[in-house]
């Protein structure tokens, strides 16, 4: 899935971050969502007249709530909608290209969660144009909250959110001290992923109790209007995998959260920034935090079996969460597993790789190698792949207990507690990249 899977810029929208040259900004993307359905309790507060007062007012009781302190001076604004398309448009992916951008669509595209003439790059920018609620750049310690009609309730919730980043950063140092750096993200996507739901889940949970305890009755009055008015058009057509992964870092990051301050409250909450959650399977599976950390899978070179004509486009770890979805939230719903299926699936993950390559035509081929808990681990996530493969290309030409093959370009083949995935539309390619797995052959 090209920076997608890798997690560079890709998993990093899904993640609500997203990661410029210029450093690492941290935002309430797609907070929007995550508020649609929140019933806020009645309480009273008083609310300053002024915003800067009240930005002073939710900085201190965010600060009360969280138990951190701000340090440093912070750079803070209101930003229109406007200026937040130029924004998106002119910084957030002015180093996203639209050679790049096709070929993540082309990885993601082999794996069935997008059609390949995908328009992704002038997608992500009306998706950030419309989903954005705020966000916080680290490099320049600048923070903003979106709003054309003023403070209102919905944009101070949204403050109390990005005053957290201000404090994880000042605290914990997301880029340098987290590593949720460009550079860094580029090599280990499942550990970004999993950093970055702990730093929403945290601003959700902060978020929440900052509602909860400090909320005024116009702030819900203007919640709730929202909720009853608010339209979303682009996120809701967006690709099925897109929209669960967009929210990842909101609802999976909250839940891992919570179950952190269900032990010691905030103190646990702390705990885990000096020994942070390092893969998707983490977050899923709290119980699995800090101990269960992914085997490495080591891929072998396929330059060398496919040829000089064939470049290396991408490679990376897919993890826990992607399986599950290449599995339940394909572009065709005919192929789609059911969701419970496909989290029972991936459960059992221990540790991936894929590689991705393409010649100078039209020719690509995808090898994914998974390894997993168990034996039975792996022959669960085998039959889901068969049963996936089978909605997705039909009959195949071979069907055993350990290998199911489709026209010589596509196959998924058990041994002991693996699975590997090819798929390819050449046959010699195929055939190339299988005997470079004696294993699986």
């Amino acid at each position: 899935m090209g920076k997608k899977i890798s997690l560079s810029l890709v998993v990093i929208i899904v993640s609500g971050c997203v990661l410029i040259s210029a450093g690492l900004i941290v935002g309430s993307f797609f907070l929007l969502q995550s508020q649609k359905n929140y019933t806020p309790p009645i309480v009273e507060a008083t609310e300053p007249p002024s915003v800067d007062a009240q930005m002073d007012l939710i900085q201190q009781e965010v600060s009360g709530i969280r138990g951190l302190e701000l340090s440093a001076e912070l750079n803070r604004a209101m930003m229109s909608s406007a200026e937040l398309q130029d924004v998106v448009m002119n910084e957030f992916f002015i180093d996203y290209t639209p050679e790049m951008a096709q070929e993540d669509a082309d990885v993601l595209s082999a794996l069935g969660l997008l059609e390949p003439d995908f328009e992704l790059l002038q997608f992500y920018i009306d998706l950030y144009s419309e989903q954005i609620a705020g966000y916080y750049d680290s490099t320049t310690k600048e923070m903003y909250v979106i709003g054309d009609a003023g403070f209102t309730g919905l944009e101070r919730m949204t403050y109390a959110h990005e005053f957290t980043h201000v404090l994880q950063d000042q605290n914990y140092d997301l880029e340098n001290g987290l590593k949720l750096n460009e550079d860094f993200c580029e090599t280990d996507s499942e550990y970004c992923a999993a950093v970055t739901a702990l730093v929403e889940g945290d601003a959700v949970l902060t978020e929440q109790y900052w509602f909860l305890m400090n909320s005024t009755n116009q702030d819900k009055t203007d919640v709730s209007e929202f909720q009853a008015t608010y339209q979303s058009p682009i996120f809701d057509s967006a690709p099925a995998y897109m929209r669960q992964d967009f929210l990842f870092p909101y609802q999976q990051g909250f839940s891992f959260v919570q179950s952190l301050y269900g032990e010691d409250k905030w103190e646990s909450v702390d705990a885990a920034y000096a020994n942070p959650p390092v893969s998707t399977e983490q977050i899923l599976h709290p119980e699995k935090y800090p101990n269960e950390k992914p085997m490495n899978v080591d891929l072998p070179d396929l330059t060398a079996v496919l040829g000089d004509d064939w470049t290396e486009i991408d490679k990376g770890v897919i993890g826990e969460w992607y399986t599950s979805l290449v599995l339940s939230s394909g572009i065709d719903s005919k192929f789609q597993l059911d969701s419970f299926t496909a989290a029972e699936a991936a459960a059992g993950w221990g540790g991936d790789a894929y590689v991705y390559y393409a010649d100078n035509s039209d020719t690509f081929v995808l090898a994914w190698q998974s390894v997993w808990d168990s034996t039975q681990d792996a022959e669960e996530f085998f039959a889901s792949s068969k049963e996936y493969g089978m909605l997705r290309w039909g009959t195949p030409a071979v069907d055993t207990e350990n290998e199911v093959t489709w026209q010589d370009v596509i196959s998924m083949t058990l041994y002991d507690d693996q699975v590997l995935w090819i798929i390819t539309n050449d046959s010699m390619a195929y055939a190339n990249t299988l005997a470079a797995f004696p294993n699986f052959e």
